[in-house]
């Protein structure tokens, strides 16, 4: 009996993967443990999200983060897409002056949850029982002159963001966690991202990280099947890699694809991909147009953070 391509990526999957538990963000990290051999030497993780209203992906990623900074050693949190937000919320973690819950509701649209809100909290609980050894939300405040506004070129900004990351590593010498959008993150020289306006087409800023940091820097991308986060989401289309990865039957795991794999999987994960982005001008009934490609997975990500359903974040709003 023959093996479709298909298959074998599957059955890869669930020999290599982790399960992972997503429901208590401040329980037990006992599941993130194989976390510590994929990270090895990195001082650079980026977990690029595919959707940033999300409370399972918010969840994870604030588990990660905890295990980084307790485990690993990790010492500042780059919380991408409001620098000025960014300043004020650093100011309240090191000192707890501030209201973070005011200084969220007034951010991007995407921060204003009550996941992020929590991951603020743990941070400045965190610092209060380690004031030597404080944590940081990584800012650009006296070090660079473009930190109020990013300019609408959307290449621009891509090479901002790097730098800006950049700066603050060597600023304070710290390892980094890198929370951001996967269109951002993704190590793609010709990322291209498709939504309802015209392909764009332009390097990504996890491009130039992977550049400066070389093998320092980890790429996990965070992936899900379907569900809901400002839109009801479908199954993915059958040509996204979310149709894949959520084939194995498992909630919710992590996967280090430079795992030992077969050439099948091998040709799977250097194919050209598509994954899908979920943003503010999401429309589910063009669920195929809101996508990544450009890359392949072998190219864009070390880790994956497959969830198979989300939910909406928890607006601070309501």
């Amino acid at each position: 009996m023959t093996t479709s391509m298909t298959d074998t990526p599957t059955r890869w999957i669930r020999q290599y993967a982790h399960p992972l538990v997503i429901s208590d963000p401040e329980g037990p990290l006992a599941d993130l443990e194989p976390l510590r051999g994929m990270v090895r030497d990195s001082n650079l993780v980026v977990l690029g999200v595919s959707a940033r209203d999300t409370r399972e992906l918010s969840v994870v990623s604030q588990r990660i983060v905890r295990f980084l900074v307790e485990e690993l050693g990790f010492r500042s949190l780059v919380l991408e897409g409001d620098d000025i937000t960014s300043i004020a919320l650093d100011e309240y973690v090191r000192t707890g002056i501030g209201d973070p819950r005011a200084l969220l509701a007034g951010a991007r649209s995407f921060w204003r949850t009550r996941e992020l809100l929590d991951v603020v909290g743990w941070m400045r609980r965190h610092n209060e029982r380690n004031p030597a050894d404080p944590v940081r939300i990584a800012n650009m405040a006296g070090m660079s002159s473009e930190v109020a506004s990013l300019p609408g070129n959307l290449a621009d900004i891509e090479r901002l963001l790097a730098e800006n990351t950049i700066r603050w590593h060597e600023h304070t010498g710290h390892k980094i966690v890198y929370w951001g959008g996967m269109a951002h993150m993704v190590n793609g020289r010709t990322r291209a991202v498709s939504t309802e306006a015209p392909q764009e087409v332009h390097r990504s800023a996890g491009s130039y990280l992977r550049e400066h940091f070389g093998s320092g820097h980890l790429s996990v991308g965070l992936t899900f099947h379907h569900g809901s986060a400002s839109y009801a989401v479908p199954a993915p289309p059958a040509g996204f890699a979310e149709a894949t990865l959520g084939s194995t039957g498992m909630d919710a795991y992590l996967l280090d694809l430079r795992a030992t794999s077969p050439e099948p999987v091998r040709a799977w994960l250097s194919r050209p991909a598509k994954t899908r982005l979920v943003g503010p001008a999401y429309d589910p009934a063009d669920d195929d147009v809101h996508h990544l490609s450009g890359g392949s997975l072998a190219e864009w990500f070390d880790v994956i953070v497959h969830s198979q359903e989300v939910s909406p974040a928890s607006s601070l709003d309501v």
